[in-house]
């Protein structure tokens, strides 16, 4: 795996899942359904965790939602399902946490955005009886600043201040070190009210690539919390694929960051597990945590005239991503597997010679046949119209033969 040294942090046990210090980054999404609607939520949160969400965080904005969260955890785990559930609480996460105290214990943790509380102002009551909730129940709590609802008296003061320095800062970078101000006083708040630091992750989200560079280095210089990383808004599609990839690899070759959410846009009715698969394939392709085997495929030129490869790449991903909930549990390693599906003579036998299980295509004027490599040698030829049927037989034989014997770990988050 990847030789990036990680920012050492305090490690945080977040229901069961540990976030920070030596280990594993760990991944996690959001709901958006209506809380209150419990079949709808509990539906979700068991796709996102299907799709390998190891924390899912739901909205409690309501009293109907606070009173839900207790019936969807409970049937979570009648399902067996043991993921961790984070209530995001703003502007009355103080009357409900109080109001709804089996909302509280049944959460693994809570989500607290100072902007949207009374921290910072002539008094932090409301602040403070979420933090006191989470002490009494002993809960771990993210103080998530987000630049959209920062402190404004924090960042007035700041702002003051800067312009009597002979040398003032440019709004921007004012802006960027009241964002992490807000996050570390926070803390250090929440600390005087008893919560320790072991129950402690910041996060301090903008929307901008560059800026969240900015402002995580700056934070992670601060102190060893540990730290939530993503844009808090990453935007629709292509876009919030991309950047969201450009400002997380980024810090995480850097070391910083323990957790983190790919939080796109989806389409209307589209798959909210997309967040998920997204967030795995930054931390694989940064060799940093292997979820799923990989497919090497060519993008395809003028010697790849028919469309069956990128056909048969696509099947072969998503089988692989189907097979794993069950192969993660029986074959220890499977999931750093490499298979290529290649499209013509090229770079086909070469990238299938490199790669666990390897066939080459053939492309335009190409005989038509596929040769299939195993561990760098040729091993079989295929032809026909049952190639991807018979090249799945032979990932399955592989899969059981390779990995079967290697004992399973189980190795906690």
């Amino acid at each position: 795996m990847s030789a990036i040294r990680r920012r050492r942090s305090v490690a945080v046990n977040v229901g069961g899942v540990w976030v920070g210090g030596d280990h594993p980054i760990v991944v996690q999404s959001m709901t958006n359904t209506d809380t209150a609607d419990t079949a709808a939520t509990v539906n979700q949160i068991m796709a996102l965790a299907r799709a390998g969400s190891e924390l899912v965080r739901v909205t409690v904005n309501t009293d109907a939602a606070a009173r839900a969260v207790p019936v969807i955890v409970d049937t979570l785990r009648q399902f067996g399902e043991t993921v961790p559930v984070i209530g995001d609480f703003h502007y009355n996460g103080h009357l409900l946490l109080k109001k709804y105290p089996d909302c509280a214990r049944a959460l693994d943790k809570y989500r607290i955005n100072p902007g949207n509380v009374n921290i910072g102002r002539k008094h932090d009551d409301n602040f403070r009886t979420m933090i006191e909730a989470a002490v009494e129940h002993g809960k771990p709590v993210r103080i998530g600043v987000n630049w959209g609802s920062l402190d404004q008296s924090l960042l007035t003061r700041m702002m003051d201040d800067n312009s009597r320095l002979a040398e003032p800062e440019d709004a921007r970078t004012v802006t960027l070190r009241a964002i992490v101000r807000s996050a570390i006083e926070s803390a250090r708040a929440a600390e005087r009210y008893g919560l320790g630091r072991d129950r402690i992750i910041l996060s301090a989200k903008v929307s901008g690539v560059q800026d969240l560079i900015a402002v995580y280095r700056m934070l992670a210089s601060e102190d060893d919390y540990a730290l939530h990383l993503g844009l808090t808004e990453a935007g629709l599609g292509s876009k919030g694929i991309v950047a969201t990839t450009a400002a997380l690899s980024v810090l995480l070759q850097e070391g910083i960051g323990d957790t983190i959410r790919a939080s796109l846009t989806p389409l209307p009715n589209g798959d909210r597990a997309e967040e998920v698969i997204v967030s795995q394939q930054i931390l694989q392709a940064l060799e940093l945590r292997s979820f799923t085997p990989q497919v090497t495929a060519c993008p395809g030129c003028g010697r790849t005239t028919s469309t069956f490869f990128q056909d048969m790449a696509d099947q072969i991903q998503t089988y692989l991503r189907e097979q794993m909930p069950s192969w993660k549990s029986r074959y220890s390693g499977v999931e750093e597997m490499k298979v290529a599906v290649m499209g013509c003579v090229v770079n086909g036998p070469g990238e299938s010679k490199h790669a666990n299980l390897g066939i080459s295509l053939p492309g335009t004027f190409e005989e038509p046949v596929a040769p299939v490599y195993i561990d760098g040698k040729l091993s079989t030829t295929l032809r026909g119209d049952a190639i991807v049927a018979e090249f799945i037989a032979l990932l399955e034989d592989y899969v059981a033969r390779r990995y079967a014997a290697l004992p399973v770990e189980t190795a906690a988050v």
